[in-house]
């Protein structure tokens, strides 16, 4: 959520119109002219920035005003600021054609960077990638000093292995391999000197100290980006950037990537002395270049394991520890995958490391890349993977699902390891109470995240208790924010609706007697139905406004489609049949939340059709509940697109057709259910608080009695009489005043032309109940048995029948 200062700055950017923009241009394109670019120059290109990046539709800039921002960018005397402004707006502006940047090397090495992040944001439509790949090649060929060049260069390298990876020839994969090696590893142990130390400081001051671990111990091992000290040297920052780049580089050049063979040729010669040196494993034999990197790689990620297990004096290295083991366990895994000799070497410190961080709170995210790995190896490993994904799928989500990153890596671990799950997968769905907290909580951010995840937790056996969790989403962030409100102090204290008072709320939370059915909602297991949560609904109403429970709500009708377009591929009869009852049953017990009962109520109407069309004989089947729930509708302005998919699936589906076990006795008795409801939705007089039904479910009722008639055609004098009444009534003044000129005309033509059809009851036969034939495509292409050809025969008969058209 943004201020409401910063929400006020990116209102007023969108609103900029194209005029305004070009004259702000023209003003800018002045600024750039002027030899002193001054504080109004950045003012400017800041505003610029905002005004092109707050929206998502692509601005139009001028092309003088774009040459202008490139000249400026490759100006040498530019100062840094002006720079990474020029270059942000035109990356924003990428792709464009109005572009001529190139590669320079005459350029110094920042602002090389600068260009090739514009040239890379182009999108490859000239070879920018393989350009920019070569020239940040040659400055790594080159016998410069390691030194500036490199330090902003190496990024950018690492991008393009991750864009391009066949941009690379074998002697510069080889050449980049040794020079990882050389940065990983022998970095210096030394602090950098302060570059801004007074002319006449002693030569002694300005001695730099030896690097110190977390701790604050002095560093007697190499050097890593956990190492700490007031100043750095160039290597010692390319060391932290190799690292940063190491994982991309072994995918791309490892057995896996383009790269397969390792070669031990002559250009090793030409690699730097240490890379020489240091390349003899314990056995005395020289490694192949990127053999010597893994190797390299896994003493470097065994350093972070060792430098985690210290205290680290300052919170931010305590942060940055994690994060380094989270990578350090990301690499390892690369490294046994590409040589399963890692494997054994690797196992002794995971295991020790899973056991020392699985029971603290502040380190749960590094569990995730441990099962991962436990994931991936664990049967070679003999691991026992069960226990470690009952404890991640059962603790984390329950006790750190108001964690949005958490959140959001939990479920991008368990959407992108799915093809690892094979003999977890029961695990993973029978945790999928927990999963939805995770979705309560942070429904906006993680709402397409589920959108892939559903579809493999959906399982037959429990398919119906998630439909249940699915519809009580918003009742399930009510509890959880009740939850955390009744918890101890946190450390870190999520954020709620601070604004909200719930007393009674909290009250009922707490007590005893509700503490059955709050510990259901709040399950971290599949545990089976329940059909006590309405009392819930109850309690947790006062909650109902909250703006967390409002983005919950907003979610659910995405995921009730997600799930029900996976439910149907592995649902049998008896299931299809449960699943119908269940969105009858609910549609009238949903949490109050605003607005929440009439978007569920679409999809569940829509979705009612499509198990009536995957299996027809479910309206025979359900008989007995269909007419129990048309018997017990109330408040049918609430629910009047289920209620006009159910009448319509019966008229639709209720036949001999679809089922020879429907009988006469059943179409009477839905005849009759179905007349009394349309005579209850015309007769009732709307309200300010009971609104007028809407003309459609007339029209469907209406025409499902006549389909029902045609197939029992004692019923037909009935319906024609209730058809004409339906007719008359429509234009009477009772129901023109409470439905709009266009209802009152629906009902009126619709009614006219079922009472046209009903006067040839074979006829009517034909076009309510056709049989498989005439819904073939043949029937309605063929020029001469055409359904429309039949339908102007029949209409004209009609009409010369009636006397209107001269016989």
């Amino acid at each position: 959520m943004f201020s409401a200062g910063a929400e006020s700055l990116l209102h007023q950017a969108r609103e900029i119109q194209d005029e305004e923009l070009k004259k702000f241009c023209s003003r800018i394109s002045k600024l750039l002219q002027t030899e002193d670019l001054g504080p109004d120059t950045v003012d400017s290109l800041q505003r610029l920035f905002l005004i092109i990046s707050a929206t998502k539709y692509h601005r139009r800039l001028e092309k003088t005003c774009i040459d202008l921002l490139q000249a400026t960018l490759s100006l040498p005397a530019c100062p840094e600021q002006l720079q990474v402004l020029c270059t942000a707006v035109l990356r924003e502006m990428s792709p464009c054609d109005s572009l001529s940047l190139a590669w320079d090397p005459t350029q110094n090495s920042r602002q090389l960077s600068l260009v090739a992040s514009v040239l890379l944001a182009q999108g490859d439509r000239n070879e920018e990638v393989r350009a920019v790949g070569q020239g940040v090649l040659r400055a790594l060929e080159s016998r410069q000093p390691e030194g500036p060049s490199l330090r902003h260069l190496l990024p950018i390298m690492a991008k393009i292995v991750v864009l391009s990876p066949g941009t690379l020839q074998e002697d510069q994969t080889t050449l980049l391999s040794k020079r990882l090696v050389d940065w990983l590893r022998y970095a210096s142990l030394q602090q950098g000197f302060l570059h801004s130390g007074s002319f006449f400081s002693t030569p002694r001051a300005r001695q730099p100290g030896p690097i110190t671990e977390v701790d604050g111990a002095v560093a007697t091992d190499f050097f890593t980006v956990l190492s700490t000290g007031h100043h750095f040297t160039e290597d010692q920052w390319l060391n932290v950037q190799g690292f940063s780049m190491l994982r991309a580089w072994l995918l791309h050049s490892g057995p896996e990537g383009p790269g397969a063979l390792d070669t031990d040729d002559g250009s090793e010669q030409e690699g730097s002395t240490l890379s020489v040196i240091s390349a003899t494993s314990s056995t005395g034999r020289l490694l192949p270049p990127r053999e010597r990197l893994r190797e390299v790689a896994f003493e470097y990620c065994q350093r972070l394991i060792e430098q985690s297990n210290r205290r680290a004096l300052r919170k931010g290295d305590s942060d940055l520890q994690k994060a380094c083991l989270v990578e350090a366990v990301l690499v390892l895994d690369v490294l046994c995958r590409q040589d399963p000799s890692f494997l054994y070497r690797s196992l002794s410190c995971l295991k020790a490391l899973h056991g020392r961080l699985q029971g603290d709170p502040a380190s749960v995210r590094v569990l995730l890349p441990l099962a991962r790995f436990f994931l991936s190896h664990g049967e070679v490993a003999a691991v026992d993977s069960e226990a470690v994904y009952r404890h991640l799928f059962t603790r984390i989500p329950s006790e750190q699902f108001h964690s949005p990153m958490l959140a959001f890596e939990f479920i991008q671990f368990c959407r992108d390891n799915l093809h690892l799950f094979a003999g977890h997968l029961s695990t993973l769905r029978l945790s999928f109470p927990n999963l939805f907290k995770f979705l309560a909580w942070n429904s906006p951010p993680l709402t397409s995240e589920f959108v892939e995840l559903l579809p493999a937790l959906v399982d037959a056996g429990m398919a119906l208790e998630m439909l249940h969790a699915l519809l009580d989403l918003p009742c399930l962030t009510a509890a959880l924010d009740l939850q955390l409100r009744s918890s101890p102090a946190l450390s870190e204290r999520p954020l709620w609706d601070t604004s909200l008072r719930v007393p009674s709320c909290l009250e009922a939370f707490r007590d005893p007697q509700f503490q059955g059915l709050f510990q259901y909602l709040l399950r971290p297991k599949a545990s089976g139905t329940t059909e006590k949560l309405a009392r819930l609904h109850q309690l947790l109403q006062p909650m109902a406004g909250c703006a967390r429970v409002a983005q919950c709500a907003e979610a659910v009708p995405t995921l009730l489609q997600v799930f029900f377009s996976s439910v149907t591929q592995v649902a049998d009869g008896a299931l299809t049949n449960q699943l119908a009852l269940l969105l009858l049953g609910r549609s009238d017990s949903l949490y109050p939340a605003p607005g929440y009962a009439a978007c569920v109520h679409r999809v569940l109407s829509s979705q009612f059709l499509a198990l009536c069309k995957l299996k027809p004989s479910l309206v025979v089947e359900l008989a007995r509940d269909l007419l129990e729930f048309l018997g017990s509708v109330n408040g049918l302005h609430s629910r009047a697109s289920l209620v006009t998919s159910v009448v319509w699936a019966i008229g639709e589906y209720l036949s001999v057709t679809y089922d020879r076990r429907c009988t006469v006795e059943q179409i009477n008795k839905f005849f009759e259910a179905l007349e009394a409801l349309l005579f209850e939705v015309t007769q009732c007089r709307p309200s300010a608080t009971l609104p007028g039904c809407p003309p459609q479910v007339v029209t469907v009722l209406m025409t499902t009695l006549t389909k029902l008639a045609s197939r029992s055609q004692d019923l037909i004098p009935r319906t024609s009489l209730l058809l004409s009444k339906m007719r008359n009534l429509a234009q009477s003044p009772a129901i023109s005043s409470t439905h709009s000129k266009e209802g009152v005309e629906a009902i009126c033509t619709r009614a006219t032309e079922l009472l046209t059809l009903l006067k040839m009851p074979s006829v009517a036969q034909f076009v309510f109940t056709p049989s498989a034939e005439v819904c073939s495509p043949r029937y309605h292409r063929d020029a001469n048995t055409a359904l429309p050809l039949a339908l102007r025969t029949v209409s004209r008969l009609v009409e010369r029948e009636a006397g209107l058209l001269p016989g």
